[in-house]
């Protein structure tokens, strides 16, 4: 065993420990599509005294932190995205009609007498309220106070900050500042309190927020009767510790700047939905690799056996760096998380291919040296393959929104886990079995050392695919104008995400047919709403503007033809949302196209790269047409499924022209068209058994996935069928066309350090298949 050999193996046993101890110890995150509950997103709005900026924003924000917290929800999480919008997620909230009307309230922030110590009352609030002028309210401490009437209200404050006083030893202290006639009434209120005696409750003042006591300093004994405090130095003190002092001025001027907000993103989805869906991934993830194992050990003997259990060491690692990462798992993540298995063998097909040339090149050559330079000339094409996913991925994340962006840190993590399985792991394994002089030995054992089925069938038939390189080209436009066409007859189906307005997915304990629902849904007043049927007899009803409450209506309606009904899937966005992510999703696939275009210029000709991106664009116009066709839904999970496949498309090509550029650059006067098409061929191999991994696990997800996630293999699936035929059949054809008006010379062929390449005279390897 070399050195490079045992380090590979005490880093992979060293990753694969921690990463197995992760594994047992910690849980994830789970999103809430997948533990159930309600998400909404809030715009905040510009109102008479505030604009809905930044800071605004995060006032608002504490604000209503406050207000959740009375809820009694679990675990809520509360964040800003971007200037003016926040994030609410609430896990197990099913109805989300009081949650929304808590947060849509402007902040009722207020200052209050303290009229004396309170007393428990019964009654409602009108009555406990008046039974003294005011409310009685628990202070910070949790004693109950009897307050008057409000003085005045948070619109007063002007600004509310946290200071540390270093000069009078007082600590953190809040200074508020009020506006001109605002600042009148709270230097009287402070002069009525101090006429009261300093050890009397009478001399506290009461700032209230929602209905709660958030501060009840008293005046200070140094401020006389009458006299008050002026609005520009006023302090409160109080032993603060600085996130004490901090929050109570936010929460201060948080009320003082109420700043409407408005739902635009409303998700709510059930916990059996969620629950089911992890069991559904889970099940497809099992057999799907297991699948994929078994096909990869079938085709690469000993060492598809060892590439296998890499992949499965690939699985923990992937998990355990979403664990420890903190990310939070969605649906669409999840299925990422199952997508990556079936791709993460790309690496290890590449090796061995290239390991099956040399040993088919060299007959007399080791094992392990083969294996070496099948690991070094698999590599560029390995990089620049995992790269564009890896682009496709950092696309998902900061152009989609919402759950695609989990997919999208998914795929990334499962790329750089796939690398480190396939270029650490793998090669660690392999590397042992090959010093093994049983496996060197026997030929049929190793796997590598005899060619595979397909390279033998091709080697023999030879045949010449770009000998008319249009007739590919008219297959494709021929594709791509049926898809046109189903765009253009059938239109696409926007997904509410897109559209805006409200779609709701029901289950009821008694069966009820379509046109039973349509009626008695029409009958509640919504006769606009589009009622069909979702997966396992749910009903699902799509309308256009629909509130809480209208929502709870629509509910009761079908309730009395179908029993109980609970509501599985809820999503509402907003007219103005739904146009923003469909303007998103279009800049998002012009970024893509771009940003793949100017990549593969940067590493391959300007011709390959036009060439390659002509074929996605193909694949992406057939896949939004087949959808068309089949009357399927485009959403925000069919847009993660189109840039996967945009990233798929990509990576298949590069693997192609990577193997151009190679032989082309080894044979500069040969026709660059019998270049391509050696090229094709020593490449389909790993194209066909790469593309065979992720068809097991996308079939598997279709098959077992659920309703949840069918949409999306079947994009998947699609888009990698038609991403294999296009990266050879209209890329390759494409590329040579535009070489026919390219004058650039051919590729210079790369030399190896200390290396001198003596000019002879030496057979065309394109004709034999030898190497130079």
């Amino acid at each position: 065993m070399t050195r490079a050999t045992t380090v590979r193996a005490v880093l992979a046993v060293a990753v694969l420990l921690v990463s197995v101890y992760i594994t047992l110890t910690m849980s994830p995150r789970l999103g809430l599509d997948l533990q159930g509950g309600t998400r909404m997103v809030l715009q905040a709005k510009d109102s008479d005294t505030a604009k809905a900026d930044r800071e605004s924003t995060e006032r608002t924000l504490e604000v209503l932190r406050q207000r959740i917290d009375s809820l009694g929800v679990a675990e809520p999480t509360l964040t800003r995205s971007g200037e003016d919008r926040i994030i609410v997620e609430l896990p197990d909230v099913q109805d989300p009609r009081q949650a929304a009307e808590v947060l849509g309230k402007t902040a009722q922030l207020s200052f209050h007498a303290v009229q004396g110590p309170g007393t428990e009352q019964t009654g409602t609030d009108e009555e406990k309220s008046g039974a003294e002028g005011g409310p009685t309210l628990p202070d910070e401490q949790g004693g109950l106070l009897a307050l008057g009437p409000p003085r005045l209200s948070g619109a007063g404050v002007k600004d509310a900050t946290a200071n540390f006083d270093a000069q009078q030893g007082a600590g953190w202290t809040v200074s508020l500042d009020f506006h001109k006639d605002a600042g009148k009434k709270w230097t009287e209120l402070t002069g009525e309190a101090a006429c009261n005696p300093v050890q009397d409750e009478r001399r506290r003042v009461a700032i209230v927020l929602d209905g709660k006591v958030i501060s009840s300093p008293q005046v200070d004994p140094s401020v006389g009767c009458e006299v008050g405090l002026p609005s520009g130095s006023t302090q409160i003190t109080g032993s603060f510790s600085a996130d004490e002092a901090r929050d109570l001025a936010l929460l201060i001027k948080g009320g003082a700047l109420p700043v409407p907000v408005e739902i635009v993103e409303q998700r709510t989805v059930g916990p059996t939905l969620g629950a089911a869906a992890i069991d559904a991934s889970a099940r497809a993830a099992l057999i799907g690799a297991a699948a994929t194992a078994l096909f990869i050990t079938v085709m690469y003997r000993l060492f598809g056996a060892l590439a296998a259990l890499a992949l499965a060491a690939y699985g923990v690692i992937s998990y355990a760096a979403l664990v420890v990462l903190g990310v939070t798992l969605t649906l669409p993540g999840l299925a990422g998380f199952v997508l990556a298995i079936g791709m993460a063998v790309d690496a290890n097909v590449l090796v061995f291919e290239r390991a099956r040339e040399e040993c088919a090149d060299r007959p007399n050559r080791s094992l392990r040296s083969a294996l070496t330079a099948g690991f070094r000339n698999a590599w560029s094409a390995v990089a620049d393959s995992n790269v564009t996913t890896l682009i496709a991925a950092g696309l998902l994340f900061f152009l989609g929104s919402g759950p695609v962006k989990g997919f999208g840190v998914t795929l990334a993590i499962g790329v750089i886990a796939s690398m480190f399985s396939a270029l650490v792991i793998a090669r660690a394994l392999t590397e042992v079995a090959a010093g093994s002089k049983f496996v060197a030995a026997y030929r049929g054992v190793n796997g590598i050392a005899r060619p595979g089925a397909v390279r033998t069938r091709l080697n023999a038939r030879d045949p010449q695919l770009f000998r008319r390189p249009r007739r590919w080209l008219a297959v494709s436009a021929v594709l791509v104008a049926v898809a046109v066409a189903g765009i253009l007859v059938r239109g696409v189906n926007l997904g509410v995400e897109f559209t805006g307005g409200r779609l709701v997915e029901y289950s009821t304990s008694r069966p009820v047919d379509v046109e039973t629902a349509r009626d008695a849904v029409a009958g509640a007043g919504f006769e606009d709403a589009e009622v069909t049927t979702a997966g396992d007899g749910d009903l699902s009803v799509r309308t256009g503007k629909l509130d809480n409450d209208g929502e709870h209506a629509l509910r009761a309606a079908l309730a009395e033809e179908g029993g109980e009904t609970t509501k599985v899937r809820d999503e509402l966005i907003g007219p103005s949302l739904g146009d923003e992510l469909r303007r998103n999703a279009l800049i998002a696939l012009a970024v893509a196209v771009f940003v793949q275009l100017a990549y593969l210029a940067v590493r391959f000709r300007w011709t390959f790269a036009v060439a390659s991106v002509g074929a996605l664009v193909h694949d992406v116009v057939i896949l939004v047409g087949a959808f068309a066709w089949l009357g399927r839904s485009v959403d925000g999970i069919f847009l993660a499924a189109l840039l996967t496949v945009i990233g798929y498309s990509v990576n298949d090509s590069v693997v192609v022209f990577d193997r151009v550029r190679e032989l082309w650059a080894k044979n500069r006067r040969t026709p660059v068209a019998d270049v391509a098409n050696r090229a094709v061929l020593q490449t389909v191999p790993r194209t066909v058994n790469t593309g065979m991994g992720a068809l097991f696990i996308l079939v598997a997800l279709a098959v077992l996935g659920g309703d949840s996630l069918a949409d999306f293999a079947l994009a998947l699936l699609i888009g990698i069928c038609v991403g294999t035929y296009s990266s050879v059949m209209t890329a390759v054809p494409g590329a040579l066309l535009l070489e026919r008006s390219s004058k650039a010379p051919p590729p210079a062929r790369k030399r190896g350090p200390g290396r001198k390449v003596t000019r002879q005279k030496r057979r065309d390897p394109l004709d034999n298949g030898a190497r130079v």
